[in-house]
């Protein structure tokens, strides 16, 4: 059964980092000390979108993290292709079956190889179902080093639903948190403009709001679309939304 007060704690955090530092601890209560989430708003049929516009946290290692995601790693590995064509918890007794059934590529071998000399060889992966097409979000839940896959899912045949309820809880907790990632992130004056924008207002009604000349909003909205590598200011307002960068209030 889950605790009420757990649920309450995820639901009142201000801020990702907050919200980020609560779960890893309650899933280090659970058995899993190390997790990955990912999440994309972008994706089409051939590519997840660009990697700056991910979400992406982790309490893993910096140097796992430096390679698994910052050098692609991720792309071949067998359970995030399971993540991005099915929804619920999966297993990852399956990576041993395909293995064992010679159905698994080199590079995805690789992954396991990675993996396994960094202590990521028993867990769980949880893929968040999402009625947007171009969205897809998934947990890893790495169980503590020495653990065997036979002993996390008689883990998870115990605690497995409660698990999952307050991973798919802090899921619909993170999409409603700002988020800034490091290389899309916006000045206060830039997600000011953009709001306005959002509001309907023309440049010359957010000079006037803002106590600024014209030339200096658009010098904002210029930099906010570089900023978000959009082309449009329209396209920078539906990316900023999206990331929660506007339209909500400082915690």
């Amino acid at each position: 059964m889950i605790d009420p007060k757990a649920v309450n704690r995820l639901l009142n955090v201000a801020t990702i980092e907050e919200l980020w530092d609560l779960h890893t601890r309650q899933m280090a209560d659970y058995g899993f000390d190390r997790l990955i989430y990912g999440c994309t708003r972008f994706r089409t049929e051939t590519s997840l979108g660009d990697p700056d516009d991910f979400v992406i946290l982790s309490n893993h290692a910096p140097d796992y993290i430096d390679t698994f995601i910052d050098q692609g790693l991720y792309f071949h590995a067998p359970m995030v292709r399971w993540s991005l064509g099915n929804d619920g918890a999966c297993s990852w007794s399956i990576l041993n079956e395909r293995l064992a059934a010679g159905e698994m590529t080199p590079q995805e071998r690789a992954v396991l190889e990675f993996n396994q000399a960094h202590g990521v060889t028993a867990g769980y992966s949880i893929s968040f179902k999402s009625l947007r097409p171009r969205m897809k979000a998934a947990m890893a839940l790495t169980a503590r080093r020495g653990s065997t896959q036979a002993e996390v899912d008689q883990l998870w045949s115990e605690v497995g639903e409660t698990v999952l309820a307050l991973n798919n809880l802090a899921h619909l907790c993170i999409l409603s948190l700002p988020y800034e990632s490091p290389k899309r992130a916006l000045t206060s004056r830039q997600r000011e403009v953009l709001g306005w924008v959002g509001d309907g207002k023309t440049v010359q009604d957010i000079a006037m709001l803002m106590e600024l000349t014209p030339a200096t909003v658009e010098k904002h909205l210029r930099l906010a679309r570089k900023a978000l590598s959009v082309e449009t200011t329209a396209q920078a307002v539906l990316k900023a939304a999206f990331q929660n960068q506007i339209f909500f209030l400082d915690a």
